[in-house]
């Protein structure tokens, strides 16, 4: 359907897709827009083609909510070969054996991972989204080019073995926004000697959410085929993927001030916190922030 002629709705709210392996984020998310007739649409951190799971679509005035979920905790399943290296860290750069994974075993395994559970470094894959001088890193790699990377910290807060079978090693794991699996992977390789890459990644979890709130394209086009109503059934409300957050409900005054863009009084907190703010009528408003004078400043609104 040309842009000319699908019809653009201003809907509001975040649908939770289950992102397929071989398509790019942004080419699913602009799928999914197309598919909801949204008038603007944005996700919550990419996915690397080769990696399927748990992709959060921001629609609408949603997208204002999705600055707030990067910080979000993930949760990941992982195969890797072990043995090889690859190019990009992952089963589609060229491969090349490294190392024997004769008398690697489950035990010498789980000793390893308890090397990198917690606080650790990581340099940032050279295939990765982030910009050099404003140009993204893989497009240089992709040139051959490599450059000086800085480490940065990310925290691995559970590895845990699942199985180990023709040396390929199945993982979960539970870790901090800014972890690179691939990274991760060959980490754990080159630490038991043998190398190691990605062959599957799939995001089984993000934030308090999992996989079994999510939905599949084809999952969405069949709903869509039945009726509208049906596809909208699955939208969630932007406040439900903010549930660290205090929810505060203002009275008429008070919704009539933030919403012109001003500060308000409301005695209860001493200290700065992002709280979720709620009208007079109950609707969600967006994202405000305390101060230690009991006042409430607005920082993401819905209009």
């Amino acid at each position: 359907m040309s842009k000319l002629n699908r019809q653009v709705r201003d809907i509001s709210g975040v649908v939770l897709l289950d992102k397929a392996s071989g398509s790019s984020s942004n080419h699913v998310l602009q799928q999914v827009k197309s598919l909801f007739g949204a008038n603007k649409a944005g996700h919550t951190g990419s996915l690397d083609p080769l990696a399927s799971g748990l992709l959060p679509i921001c629609l609408g005035q949603a997208t204002k909510v999705a600055q707030f979920l990067l910080d979000a905790d993930k949760r990941y399943f992982v195969r890797a070969k072990l043995g090889q290296v690859s190019s990009t860290g992952d089963s589609e750069g060229k491969i090349v054996n490294f190392g024997s994974t004769k008398g690697i075993d489950e035990s010498s395994i789980k000793a390893i991972l308890l090397k990198f559970i917690g606080g650790i470094n990581q340099v940032p894959p050279m295939y990765s989204a982030l910009k050099r001088n404003g140009t993204p890193l893989y497009k240089l790699a992709r040139k051959g080019i490599e450059i000086e990377r800085s480490s940065r910290p990310v925290t691995i807060h559970e590895i845990n073995f699942l199985n180990l079978e023709e040396a390929v090693l199945s993982l979960e794991v539970f870790c901090s926004k800014g972890t690179y699996i691939r990274t991760l992977v060959e980490d754990i390789g080159k630490s038991l000697g043998c190398g190691g890459h990605v062959v599957e990644l799939r995001r089984t979890g993000f934030a308090h959410l999992d996989l079994s709130v999510s939905k599949t394209y084809e999952q969405l086009s069949k709903l869509k085929a039945q009726n509208l109503e049906s596809l909208d059934s699955v939208i969630l409300s932007a406040d439900e993927m903010l549930p660290n957050l205090e929810s505060v409900y203002l009275d008429s005054e008070q919704t009539r001030d933030i919403r012109l863009g001003k500060k308000i009084q409301y005695i209860g907190f001493s200290a700065s916190h992002k709280l979720k703010l709620f009208d007079h009528n109950k609707q969600f408003l967006g994202i405000g922030e305390s101060n230690l004078m009991s006042e409430i400043l607005p920082k993401r609104l819905f209009v």
